[in-house]
């Protein structure tokens, strides 16, 4: 990846470069030109709920239209919305104006090729390349237009309910949603209960300021408590921008995406509909991996991020994976990781099973998990991780689990963290070696 790009785009700091209206500006400029190779080409541009979003959405206009290209508007959309409706334009990209599950205060940029999937790194690099050269316009005929696409939300909703097969319906099922006051607000009920189900959507009144702040998928405590409060069958939880899930059973018990793909690989597995088998990343859970092999599933992991996930996928012609924070790819019914048709899926199966979301995941026992987060003000200590001091740390903590467990040590590729995670079969003692183990990287870091 370049000085830009990170595992999921550009992100930051809001009025901190590179999350500023100026880099903004040349960023849109050097996509039209890349994009555009000398010619006219088309790109979508839609947005989170945060309120920074007005003034990047602007910026990136100003900049692709003055490298010639045409800008069609979208407003608040969830990313995966973005994705398909850059293929439905027939755009060259679509980019989002998100920071997915970061607070309001950090913004950032993902991109999506005219396929709606990751931007290749090739194009990403071009665009890098192109911003160090001097910020030019073309001649005035050959200025770009914008326009406002008015009915997003109305063909994404479709396009959702479209990915359940036709006569499907939720009724008699009670659903608390949790818009994260994020990009669901809108179309996530919508979808839901035109399908029937009996919505009771909570956190649906973004204010620009509000998204992610002690509700979705990051933070479902609210979730839960409004399941049981509700006497609701079960509760979803999105983030941000709509590209995590998870769920709560009817007793406001949560069901993170590892579980979730566990009931889809069940479900289809049973059904003759899961060729190959799936991809995780290094922070699956142990339970996942073992509840699969007990059903004869193959499982692979990639590094943490969806776009590695994807890339196994394609890699090995399989279809489903994802991560335990929810990001849930099925490739036959999307192109990219998509929280709100990932949710349809799991009514979908529970209710052609007659089952509920805690039976049908009960046979997936969790290992217990802790992690924490160690902030790094200079990303350069980062590279302090491989010290000796460290490294022994982390062969002391594996020794302990004697094979029953994992230790994961890395960076953050979103935020300017440190993750430590120590997973094993018995809680007290994972969480004794996380903190040991932080204690150390944090003291080496210091030095």
């Amino acid at each position: 990846m370049g000085r830009w790009f990170g595992t999921d785009g550009i992100r930051g700091r809001v009025g901190s470069e590179p999350i500023t209206p100026d880099f903004m500006l040349r960023l849109g400029r050097a996509t039209g030109v890349v994009l555009g190779q000398g010619g006219r080409c088309r790109v979508v541009i839609g947005k989170d709920t945060r309120i920074s979003g007005y003034m990047f959405e602007s910026a990136l206009e100003a900049g692709l239209s003055a490298a010639g290209s045409d800008i069609y508007l979208l407003g608040p959309m969830p990313t995966p919305a973005v994705a398909y409706l850059t293929t439905t334009l027939s755009a060259s990209a679509g980019i989002v104006i998100s920071a997915s599950h970061n607070s309001f205060e950090d913004n950032g940029i993902k991109f999506f090729s005219a396929n709606g999937d990751k931007l290749p790194d090739h194009l990403q690099d071009a665009i890098e390349e192109e911003l160090e050269r001097p910020f030019t316009t073309v001649a005035p005929q050959r200025i770009g237009k914008a326009k406002r696409i008015n009915d997003a939300v109305g063909r994404y909703v479709e396009y959702c309910k479209g990915t359940v097969p036709f006569g499907t319906n939720f009724q008699g099922i009670k659903v608390v949603v949790d818009c994260a006051n994020g990009a669901n607000y809108q179309v996530a009920p919508m979808a839901l209960s035109e399908l029937g189900a009996d919505v009771v959507a909570i956190h649906n009144q973004p204010d620009g300021m509000n998204i992610n702040h002690y509700c979705g998928s990051t933070s479902p405590q609210s979730l839960c408590e409004a399941v049981v409060a509700h006497r609701a069958d079960l509760g979803i939880a999105f983030d941000g921008d709509g590209d995590r899930v998870v769920m709560a059973d009817h007793r406001g018990e949560l069901v993170d995406g590892d579980q979730l793909l566990y009931l889809m690989a069940r479900y289809r597995r049973q059904h003759g509909a899961l060729p190959g088998g799936v991809v995780g990343t290094v922070m699956s859970n142990l339970g996942l991996e073992h509840a699969l092999a007990q059903l004869g599933i193959p499982f692979e992991r990639a590094p943490v991020g969806d776009r590695f996930v994807h890339r196994q996928l394609l890699e090995r012609e399989w279809i489903l994976g994802g991560e335990a924070s929810g990001h849930i790819l099925c490739l036959d019914r999307a192109t990219t990781g998509d929280a709100l048709i990932a949710a349809l899926q799991v009514l979908e199966i529970l209710v052609k099973s007659q089952s509920n979301l805690s039976d049908y995941t009960a046979a997936m026992l969790k290992y217990p998990q802790h992690m924490i987060n160690l902030p790094v003000a200079d990303r350069s200590r980062i590279e302090r991780l491989q010290d000796d001091k460290i490294q022994d740390c982390v062969r002391s903590v594996e020794q302990e689990l004697n094979g029953q467990g994992r230790v994961i040590l890395r960076p953050s590729g979103t935020e300017p963290l440190i993750r430590i995670t120590v997973e094993g079969p018995q809680e007290d003692t994972v969480v004794r070696l996380a903190e040991q183990l932080a204690t150390e990287v944090s003291s080496s870091l210091a030095q």
